[in-house]
């Protein structure tokens, strides 16, 4: 009879203590998608007539941002962080330096190259206005994340390759070093849609293409991902 009272006593003392736990790990003050990455595919806006990507145009992009809610079921936040991103763009202008002097033209469509790119690789602030159906006990919902993301060119770089010769030209001061847009984030749980649209140009007002400034803008498209 000792042995049944002890036994019965012991499975409550377990229960109790499973409980307890169980409680300690639901985070009522829980904080979401903390790490960010993703990948794009880089379209050029407003390009001159006789500007054309070839190939495809890649982005990738990771970061941090500290998540902080404003309303009491934490559904609504607001996140400031940062990151890092790389964007290349498979194109036609050619981009040339004859000492101090930069020139952008138009490859001919009767030259033949293997690789025509610029890229670049900025340092970015994004700050974003969250809305997700997040619980503390899941972190599986739907997210619609939009917001402004200021960007510092940290490097550039352009490429032609061809069997007559190569060009290749390092921090081309005609690249605008500040950048900036706007951005969505839209999903549910792993897989989001990701959306970026530059609001100022590629390249400043000096860069002039058949006597004209260049306004090339970008629009990147892809998925994002978030890591608590």
């Amino acid at each position: 009879m000792k042995i049944t009272i002890f036994m019965f006593l012991f499975s409550c003392t377990l229960f109790a203590q499973d409980t307890l736990y169980f409680e300690k790990k639901i985070d009522s003050l829980y904080r979401e998608d903390q790490f960010y990455f993703g990948f794009t595919y880089n379209l050029f806006q407003n390009k001159p007539s006789g500007i054309s990507q070839d190939g495809f145009s890649t982005g990738l992009h990771l970061g941090f941002l500290r998540d902080m809610p404003i309303n009491k079921n934490r559904t609504m936040a607001v996140a400031v962080g940062f990151g890092f991103a790389y964007q290349a763009y498979n194109q036609n202008l050619l981009i040339s330096k004859n000492e101090n002097t930069y020139t952008f033209t138009r490859i001919d469509n009767d030259v033949a190259y293997k690789k025509n790119q610029f890229s670049f690789i900025n340092f970015d602030l994004p700050i974003e206005l969250r809305w997700r159906t997040s619980t503390p006990e899941s972190h599986k919902f739907f997210r619609l994340y939009t917001g402004i993301k200021l960007s510092y060119m940290l490097y550039n770089n352009s490429r032609f390759i061809a069997s007559e010769g190569n060009i290749k030209i390092n921090n081309n001061e005609n690249f605008n070093a500040f950048q900036y847009g706007v951005y969505l984030a839209t999903g549910y749980n792993t897989w989001n849609f990701y959306a970026y649209y530059g609001l100022n140009t590629i390249f400043k007002s000096e860069a002039k293409f058949e006597g004209r400034a260049m306004e090339l803008s970008t629009l990147n498209l892809g998925l994002q991902f978030y890591i608590l």
